[in-house]
């Protein structure tokens, strides 16, 4: 099967999870991913620039985008972040197994795929 670019390499996992974590609580700053994902237990240790170099670099990549801003308790404007529709395929993509999807799926949602791929080259 093959891989999302995304989802390959050594920032697999921490991109993964934090698109789960986007995925799930919605809007959040770079503080309250690196939270969330320190509940996890694969990612006690996580450290937060790791967190913050990733997010940035997955903005960068377009698969995460700022949603507004919220007013932190020391009064400086934190950065919320939210998961763009290429990360919402992304994730789905990943899931999917191609080769079930051409075996079991009906005639017309292959059709609509080719369309859709067809459109975009």
């Amino acid at each position: 099967m093959a891989r999302i670019s995304v989802f390959k390499g050594r920032e697999a996992r921490f991109n993964k999870a934090i698109f789960w974590v986007l995925a799930q609580q919605g809007s959040l700053t770079i503080y309250d991913i690196w939270r969330k994902l320190r509940t996890q237990r694969d990612f006690i240790y996580i450290g937060y620039n790791t967190v913050n170099r990733r997010v940035r670099a997955l903005e960068e990549c377009g698969y995460v985008e700022k949603s507004g801003e919220r007013k932190t308790k020391t009064g400086f404007a934190a950065r919320l972040y939210q998961l763009t529709a290429r990360a919402y395929v992304a994730i789905l993509l990943d899931k999917i197994n191609l080769d079930d999807f051409i075996e079991k799926a009906p005639d017309t949602s292959i059709l609509h795929v080719m369309a859709a791929f067809i459109l975009q080259s």
